[in-house]
């Protein structure tokens, strides 16, 4: 489903109809931006790069902290891709959103009936207002005799704001927001049980998805410290590896990778031969309207899959 305007969109497992034809990614790096125009079948790629201290992810606090910067990025990039239009996808950083998978008895069938539902259950979940956040939710497949799933992404209303105003100030509108995480499964090309994590220099979000299912979806922040950052990288991985076999009954023999760290490197860190980590999004052969900077290419590959 595709939400537009000022809401969250949901999700990666969900249709992309309706979703601009280009989208943006914004990390502290820089602005990575892909765009189908020109009636080409392979997406054209472009990066800017902003300066450090420029943005700083969080939900708490201001995230855009040179306004002008992120705009200068986001149109630098964006403009390089040449959109057909001035609406874009914008992938946000993990660590500005928060995700859940909550379970309900029953549900609502109505949004004006589930949204008050959904925000009194997040106002002791997440560190934030959750009655002024914006929220997005989908209701995940399951069997009818288990409790219903449901998909929840929410952000802190001030948060979103500084994001939309910076694309704005950049000369776009955007038509939907995703988190990174999200963004990068819906590139995930495979109806089979899916382990898969999401790095970025400040945060690594693992998941396991099955055909329209979200089995688990976890983000933390990793410390400055390379050392004890590989080390959080590790654990993360491998309970979010136990996890998989509690769930879908057999080891992982995969993990889909994506981040602006090598994959191979990414590999000799986590895997220890337990499993093959496969890049959900190489770097394109082609298509670069600039010089490809360190941003994994999954957010925004997966914020076009479906787009006509």
């Amino acid at each position: 489903m595709a939400l537009l305007g000022n809401k969250l969109t949901m999700s990666s497992i969900a249709p992309a109809v309706g979703r601009p034809q280009t989208a943006v990614e914004i990390a502290p790096e820089g602005a990575l931006a892909a765009s189908l125009s020109g009636g080409s079948a392979a997406p054209v790629y472009a990066f800017a790069a902003l300066r450090p201290g420029a943005l700083s992810p969080g939900v708490g606090g201001t995230n855009v902290m040179v306004a002008d910067a992120v705009a200068d990025a986001l149109r630098s990039a964006i403009e390089q891709v040449s959109p057909r239009s001035r609406s874009v996808t914008l992938i946000v950083p993990d660590m500005a959103v928060r995700v859940f998978v909550l379970d309900f008895d029953s549900f609502p069938a109505k949004p004006a009936e589930a949204m008050p539902v959904l925000r009194f259950r997040l106002r002791k979940m997440v560190p934030f207002d959750a009655e002024h956040a914006a929220l997005s939710y989908q209701v995940l497949a399951q069997p009818s005799a288990e409790p219903v799933k449901v998909l929840v992404t929410v952000m802190p209303g001030p948060v979103l704001a500084e994001y939309e105003a910076a694309v704005r100030a950049a000369g776009f509108e955007p038509g939907a927001v995703l988190p990174s995480g999200l963004a990068a499964l819906a590139a995930v090309s495979t109806a089979e049980a899916a382990l898969a994590a999401n790095l970025s220099s400040a945060a690594l979000t693992t998941s396991i998805t099955r055909g329209d299912d979200l089995l688990l979806y976890r983000t933390i922040d990793l410390p400055e410290d390379n050392a004890a950052r590989v080390a959080e990288v590790q654990r993360s991985v491998a309970v979010a590896a136990a996890y998989y076999e509690d769930k879908v009954g057999s080891h992982p023999r995969h993990l889909h990778y994506a981040g602006a760290v090598p994959v191979q490197e990414f590999a000799r860190a986590v895997s220890d031969g337990q499993f093959d980590v496969i890049e959900i999004a190489p770097t394109p052969s082609t298509g670069a309207a600039s010089a490809l900077g360190p941003i994994g290419f999954a957010g925004v590959a997966g914020a076009l899959t479906g787009v006509a």
